[in-house]
């Protein structure tokens, strides 16, 4: 299982509403195998095979801030990261505001 958190630091809340997408490297290219968008918690959980691979989350964070009229700097933020362990679950959240944001890997 994939999951997401997205908290706006700027604020302390949970960003609701956000577009997110999963895809799954394969050979050159990109292959989507979900998308949605965070709950009033800020939160997606992905409905995906436990397979393997290199994968990419992109966070559409550009309309969440339109949405808002706020500037932002960041527009669509990928993370890339690994899957060796098929058993455990992976949660990667981002910690966001309108001028940087970071992320880690959750439990």
């Amino acid at each position: 299982m994939i999951s997401t958190h997205i908290l706006d630091t700027s604020k302390g809340f949970p960003a609701e509403s956000v577009a997110v997408r999963l895809q799954k490297k394969e050979g050159d290219t990109w292959k989507e195998i979900g998308k949605g968008q965070t709950n009033s918690d800020g939160r997606f959980v992905f409905d995906c095979e436990r397979v393997a691979g290199t994968y990419q989350i992109t966070f559409d964070i550009e309309d969440y801030f339109k949405k808002q009229n706020q500037e932002t700097f960041f527009m669509n933020t990928p993370v890339i990261f690994k899957i060796t362990d098929t058993q455990r679950k992976y949660h990667v959240p981002l910690l966001l505001n309108p001028f940087g944001y970071s992320t880690y890997r959750g439990s």
